[in-house]
């Protein structure tokens, strides 16, 4: 018997698919993975409990990075991208930025989500991130053991996914959204100055009938060797502007003279950190 279902738990090679009467735990076709939380799929049912995974639906959108060894698909058919981040541990900017670059190229809204605001060393991250409200994100606080008013609105109506470093605290927002959800909370390491890896599969939870909320295992880094060196610069919308009117059609923005976007960054259009992150992705892009 066939039915279609949607993946709610992935856990590498097995999958929990929640279809109309109930769960299935399923296994695939050969050795296929490459399905997310959030697909929708056709499932042949072997018995009460289990299902093997025929085929994927078309996807309204894919959330995933790729480095040089291999592809990690994150979230299918989401509607928004929520980036987790905090004061404490050590937030990255730099990892801030390549998943900002992969929602643009996903075109999946993005949203900075900033946890723990009752630390004092909030304010200066707010800070650091107020150039990213300048460029038209969005930029929320939120504390996530004692206030989430701001983050509601955003998740109604919203297929979301909860996207940040180990220990920002995705797993307390998503108990906070939904207490029955019951994700597993981790301590901060301060020795090691970082979060311990506590959700290691991506789960989907119903927030209700129309809002639904990914929490996915937490990042250390975002590979991007998935997108097009040429259409890189168009991924940051303080560059778009300037795109078309460089001394050369195919200008990388790295060496060449006259390009009009690395003038903007010597006029204080972008910033620097920007254009490196932006040169530094291309010399791997076309080096590789």
């Amino acid at each position: 018997m066939k039915q279609q279902g949607q993946i709610i738990r992935s856990y590498g090679r097995r999958f929990i698919v929640e279809c109309a009467d109930q769960q299935y735990d399923c296994t695939t076709r050969g050795k296929r993975v490459d399905y997310a939380c959030g697909d929708l799929v056709d499932v042949s049912v072997i018995n009460k409990e289990q299902a093997v995974i025929e085929n994927c639906c078309e996807r309204s959108s894919l959330l995933y990075r790729q480095d040089d060894w291999r592809t990690k698909l994150i979230a299918a058919n989401v509607t928004r991208i929520m980036f987790v981040t905090a004061a404490v541990p050590t937030p990255s900017e730099e990892l801030l930025n390549r998943c900002l670059l992969a929602a643009e190229a996903a075109d999946i809204e993005p949203v900075i989500l900033i946890n723990k605001a009752d630390l004092p060393e909030t304010a200066d991250w707010l800070a650091r991130l107020q150039p990213y409200r300048e460029l038209g994100y969005t930029v929320i606080t939120v504390s996530a053991l004692h206030d989430i008013e701001q983050l509601l609105p955003l998740v109604k109506g919203q297929t979301s996914v909860f996207v940040g470093q180990s220990g920002m605290g995705k797993s307390t927002l998503t108990n906070a959204l939904l207490p029955s959800a019951a994700a597993r909370i981790g301590d901060i390491s301060t020795a090691l100055d970082a979060g311990r890896h506590t959700t290691t599969h991506a789960a989907l939870y119903h927030l209700d009938e129309d809002s639904h909320l990914i929490d996915s295992p937490g990042l250390q880094e975002f590979g991007l060797s998935h997108l097009e060196a040429t259409a890189l610069a168009g991924l940051f919308p303080e560059m778009r502007p300037f795109i078309g009117h460089c001394r050369f059609h195919n200008c990388t923005h790295r060496a060449e003279p006259n390009c009009a976007i690395k003038t903007a960054c010597d006029e204080g259009k972008i910033r620097p950190m920007r254009l490196d992150l932006l040169q530094k992705l291309t010399n791997r892009l076309v080096n590789a």
